[in-house]
């Protein structure tokens, strides 16, 4: 399967795609730029700026969105408004990466350092009272999360580990019991972005791989989507039927004229749904 290329080159370093009908459609982020992007129903792109990085972002369900920016998270009101939270550390050299939401509403976002030293970064949670608290720590290059469709697992990439790892997870206990869930050869590329579909499947960003593959349940590869750049970055499934998997591209390393599509929008109609949005319940 070969996914089709539906915008210009509009970011540098296109980042975390979710689809949502309460903000119109799909939103992802120009992760270095700052900005939170949005595709409209005539493919029109639209941006706007929220900070140093825009991480991550996700709905909220009063509204509005949550979103992951340098060194904590922001809240955006249903009217547009940007409160931003307390910054959780004063280390310039480390910046919030990726994220997403839990069953029970909470928001998890983790960091990384800029030069990629192994360990500075953090998995952080948001809850929806505003109270953070470290979910995870030691991490090198905190990428995909995403949760199973029965919310008793979490699947979640550290870059650096070449592995993509699932955790056992319920509302009280939080993640527990990490283990491996598929290894990905050096070779073809480093896990980054991920979202589960309907059925369980984990379909993984490979950056520098130039593909999105799904995993079932039990880790088999069944699905290989090509993607013609190399810097592939995070996928997820939208559209009216959720079966259209969105794919987010980087230009991060590459000379100006090098790789022209880089940084594109990439689509897939892939044959299985995904699930609807998890919302941050603040």
């Amino acid at each position: 399967m070969r996914a089709e290329q539906i915008t210009d080159a509009v970011t540098f370093h296109g980042e975390g795609p979710v689809w949502s009908p309460a903000w119109g459609g799909l939103r992802w982020v120009d992760m270095l730029a700052g900005d939170v992007m949005s595709l409209g129903a005539d493919g029109t792109v639209a941006r706007r700026h929220v900070g140093g990085v825009a991480a991550a972002v996700r709905p909220r369900r009063g509204g509005g969105a949550v979103i992951g920016v340098e060194r904590g998270f922001a809240l955006e009101d249903a009217d547009g408004t940007l409160t931003y939270l307390p910054e959780l550390w004063a280390d310039q050299g480390v910046r919030m990466n990726e994220g997403g939401c839990d069953p029970d509403g909470r928001f998890y976002c983790g960091s990384m350092a800029y030069d990629k030293r192994p360990g500075a970064g953090a998995l952080y949670r948001l809850d929806p009272d505003g109270s953070t608290s470290v979910a995870l720590n030691g991490v090198t290059i905190s990428n995909g999360l995403d949760w199973s469709p029965a919310g008793d697992a979490a699947y979640y990439n550290d870059t650096a580990t070449q592995q993509v790892d699932v955790f056992d997870f319920d509302g009280r206990s939080g993640l527990t019991g990490r283990r491996a869930f598929v290894s990905i050869p050096d070779e073809d590329g480093a896990p980054d972005g991920l979202t589960v579909d309907e059925e369980g499947g984990v379909w993984v960003a490979l950056n520098q791989g130039g593909e999105v593959r799904r995993y079932t349940p039990s880790g088999v590869l069944d699905e290989v989507v090509e993607v013609p750049v190399q810097g592939v970055t995070a996928c997820a499934l939208g559209g009216p039927r959720l079966d259209e998997l969105y794919i987010t591209t980087s230009r991060e390393g590459l000379a100006p004229d090098e790789d022209p599509p880089a940084g594109s929008l990439f689509r897939a109609v892939v044959g299985v749904r995904g699930r609807p949005v998890r919302e941050f319940a603040g």
